[in-house]
Order: structure tokens, then C-alpha cells, then sequence
């Protein structure tokens, strides 16, 4: 892997978490290095799930459906991240 694709995939997790962490309503007391590394795991997870269900996610232009996957797929490891860092914080 090249430096300019691990550039991009930061970027990419962070738009991917960014806009997971839009779509979980309340708030989410993960740190920021959280959001990257859930959006990260979410885009390759959320890109195989979309070629498991048969979605083109080799096209021409942005992938909508593919996108939107990765963002509900982010959406629920925010949660997952945010209820485990929380109840991190809570042990004595």
C-alpha cells in the first residue's frame, strides 16, 4: 500500500464515520481517532457486504448504494464503539 492510499482511506474513514456518527441520534462520546478507525473498518466492510448483495460498486461517478451501505454499516459501529468506550470510562 502507498502512502497516497493510506491518505485516502484516513480520508475516506473519516467521511464514513463522520456521517455514521450524523445518522446515530444523541450524542457520542468517542474521540475523533474513534470515528477514523470505525470508518475505515466500516468502507471495507460496508463495500463487501455491498458486492455480497450484488450491488456495482466498480462504476463510473460515486456509488450511492455503496456509500450508503458504508454509512449504515459506520452507523452501527458507532454505536457498538460508543456504548464500549462509555462503559470504559465507568469501571472504577
Amino acid at each position: 500500500m502507498t502512502i497516497t492510499g493510506i491518505i485516502t482511506a484516513i480520508v475516506i474513514g473519516a467521511i464514513i464515520g463522520a456521517l455514521g456518527r450524523l445518522v446515530v441520534p444523541g450524542r457520542q462520546p468517542i474521540p475523533i481517532w474513534l470515528t477514523i478507525v470505525v470508518g475505515i473498518v466500516a468502507a471495507f466492510i460496508g463495500t463487501l457486504l455491498a458486492r455480497a448483495l450484488g450491488i456495482p460498486t466498480a462504476t463510473n461517478g460515486i456509488d450511492w448504494l455503496e456509500l450508503l451501505v458504508q454509512v449504515v454499516v459506520a452507523a452501527i459501529f458507532v454505536v457498538i464503539a460508543a456504548n464500549l468506550y462509555a462503559r470504559r470510562g465507568v469501571r472504577r
